[in-house]
C-alpha cells in the first residue's frame, strides 16, 4: 500500500523547551558568572603565591572533598529520579527521592561544616594568609548556596506531598532540579580548584 505524501504530512517536531522557570535560568546565569569571576581570581592569585598555595593545599582533607562531591552528584541524580516519579504519577516516590537529595545535602553541610570546625581549631581561620582567605570565602559561597538549594527542595517536597504536583505539572519541580544541579556543578569546578591542582 502506497502513502500517499499529500495526506500524511511529516508533524513538526516539537519546539525544544527550557525545563524550569527562565527567572531560575537568569539567577543561575548570574550565579554562574559571580563563581566565575572568584574562580578566575583565586587562579591568578595562586599563580602570584604558588609556593603557598601548594603548602595550604596539604593541610586540606581531599578525600572528605571528594566525598563531598559524591553526595552532591547523588543529590543530583535522586532530583532528576523525583522529577521523573511526579511527571509519571509516582508522587509518593518522588517525595522519597526528594528526601533523599536532601539527605544528600545534609550530609554535605555536616561534613563541610565539621572541616570548617577543624581548621578553626586548628587556628586556620580566613585571616591565615591570602589561600584560606579565598578557601573560606568560595566555599563558605557555595555552602550557602547549598543550603538555599535545600530550602527549595524542602518546599517541593512539601508541595508535592501535598499533591501540587504531578503528570504534566512538574514545572516547579524542574525549577528546584535546575538550582540544584548549578550548585552541584559549581562544586565540581570548586572542589579540583581549592583541593586538587598543583
Amino acid at each position: 500500500m502506497r502513502i500517499d505524501p499529500m495526506r500524511c504530512p511529516l508533524q513538526p517536531a516539537p519546539a525544544p523547551r527550557l525545563p524550569g522557570d527562565l527567572a531560575i535560568w537568569f539567577i543561575i546565569l548570574i550565579e554562574m558568572a559571580t563563581f566565575g569571576l572568584l574562580f578566575a581570581t583565586f587562579a591568578v592569585v595562586r599563580a602570584q603565591n604558588l609556593a603557598l598555595f601548594e603548602a595550604s593545599q596539604g593541610l586540606l582533607d581531599a578525600r572528605r572533598g571528594a566525598l563531598n562531591t559524591w553526595l552532591l552528584i547523588g543529590g543530583s541524580g535522586c532530583v532528576v529520579l523525583a522529577v521523573r516519579a511526579v511527571g509519571a504519577g509516582a508522587r509518593h516516590a518522588g517525595v522519597g527521592w526528594l528526601l533523599a537529595a536532601q539527605g544528600c545535602g545534609l550530609a554535605f553541610l555536616v561534613l563541610k561544616g565539621d572541616e570548617y570546625a577543624r581548621k578553626l581549631s586548628a587556628g586556620i581561620d580566613i585571616e591565615t594568609n591570602v589561600f584560606f582567605t579565598l578557601y573560606y570565602i568560595l566555599t563558605g559561597f557555595h555552602f550557602f548556596h547549598v543550603v538555599a538549594a535545600m530550602a527549595f527542595l524542602a518546599w517541593l517536597t512539601l508541595q508535592t506531598g501535598r499533591g501540587r504536583y504531578g503528570p504534566g505539572k512538574v514545572h516547579a519541580l524542574e525549577t528546584g532540579a535546575a538550582f540544584w544541579h548549578m550548585v552541584d556543578l559549581l562544586w565540581i569546578v570548586l572542589f579540583p580548584l581549592v583541593y586538587i591542582l598543583r
